[in-house]
């Protein structure tokens, strides 16, 4: 086994040890079936050990994609290890995106953007719900609906990058889960993507899902990548998807720019008369437009995990916060700000945003950079160089 290897395979292992005591921090793995076993067949590493291993594989790794990724697994370690270390410390730590508080001001111009855009008098955020309940299509629309935009953003995607031969995404429907959508990447250039049908879902937002978790967002990326550094043995240390990395920022920025990267304003028109063969009532330019705007409120709950794990505000603070910024009722506040608050995924919430605006502003309309993106291991340092 080289040293190159060897080092892979610590880190593998590192990241599945981990992945012992908290359920969903493994995404994905298809490495060695042989290493996952015999983590499997093991009694659970305490944190504080593998916060040593992390380090001691840290010396041993030259400055890189893969000691940023360590490095978080180490921070991570300690924290679950009980170590005192702050939200903002944590979050930095595991994603090398330092989270800061987005000012109410951006907020106010978005509401009043959107209440140019609503029809109707009223609060804004009854009007902004009302308007959403017209779009809405029932669970096996909204299922049916992928199946026909997938090959038409395939195609698209075609034209940035060579998509490997063989590769393929599943389609599912599922209920009575507390997500709305999910891409399970199974390896083998497969995978398996789910929508909870039980969630409303408007006619706009199945492109975005399309975009977002197949063509040429999460599946893209890990198959491209599984079959540059995977398949090939060049980095078997991709084989491993872990959502406390900055690999995460990364991941969620490519899915979340990847539909304005692949469609010009032609192909836009193309994907709208798509779905509206089976949602023919939907105003999908005007959801275009006021998701635009709402992509300013995507902060909201970054926001909102600030005040509580920063500031150690009540949690209904935070829900209120959410509820009026974000236009969302209790209830749907409530789930947002248990993400937020929730030990596995309250770092997490600044992946979606801080992703984004790194991703936008490493492409900035090159679509040759993009497919970079996709294809190699880019440090956040990169990116945040670049915004």
């Amino acid at each position: 086994m080289t040293e190159a290897a060897t080092v892979a395979e610590r880190y593998l292992e590192l990241g599945l040890r981990l992945g012992r005591h908290v359920d969903g921090l493994v995404d994905a793995y298809y490495g060695p079936a042989a290493l996952a076993e015999r983590v499997r067949a093991e009694e659970p590493v305490e944190a504080a050990r593998l916060a040593d291993d992390a380090d001691a594989l840290l010396a041993d790794l030259e400055d890189g994609w893969l000691s940023d990724q360590v490095e978080a697994l180490a921070a991570y370690a300690r924290v679950l290890a009980g170590e005192p270390i702050s939200y903002v410390d944590e979050v930095e730590r595991c994603y090398r995106v330092r989270p800061e508080r987005t000012p109410v001001a951006v907020y106010e111009e978005a509401h009043a953007r959107l209440a140019e855009l609503l029809p109707g008098d009223g609060p804004l955020a009854d009007r902004y719900l009302a308007w959403r309940d017209t779009q809405l299509v029932d669970g096996e629309t909204a299922l049916g609906l992928l199946p026909e935009l997938l090959p038409f953003l395939r195609e698209r995607t075609r034209t940035l990058v060579e998509l490997p031969a063989g590769e393929c995404a599943d389609l599912e429907g599922v209920r009575d889960e507390p997500w709305w959508a999910f891409n399970y990447y199974l390896g083998n250039l497969r995978s398996r993507v789910v929508l909870n049908t039980d969630v409303p879902t408007s006619a706009y937002e199945t492109i975005h899902l399309a975009a977002h978790e197949v063509y040429p967002g999460h599946h893209t990326e890990h198959s491209l990548k599984e079959r540059r550094f995977v398949l090939s043995g060049l980095a078997v240390e991709e084989a491993i998807q872990l959502v406390c990395t900055p690999q995460a920022v990364l991941s969620e920025g490519i899915a979340e720019t990847g539909a304005e990267t692949i469609l010009d304003e032609a192909a836009w028109h193309e994907v709208f008369a798509l779905v509206q063969r089976r949602a023919p009532d939907a105003d999908l330019a005007l959801a275009r437009d006021i998701a635009r705007v709402r992509e300013t409120l995507r902060t909201v709950g970054l926001d909102a995990a600030l005040l509580v794990n920063e500031d150690g505000a009540p949690v209904e603070d935070a829900i209120s916060f959410v509820a009026r910024w974000a236009l969302r009722t209790r209830d749907q506040a409530a789930q947002n700000v248990s993400f937020v608050t929730d030990p596995t995924w309250r770092a997490y919430a600044i992946t979606y945003s801080a992703g984004r605006d790194l991703c936008r502003a490493y492409v900035a309309g090159d679509p040759a950079r993009f497919a970079r993106l996709l294809t190699e291991h880019v440090r956040i340092g990169e990116l945040l160089a670049a915004a």
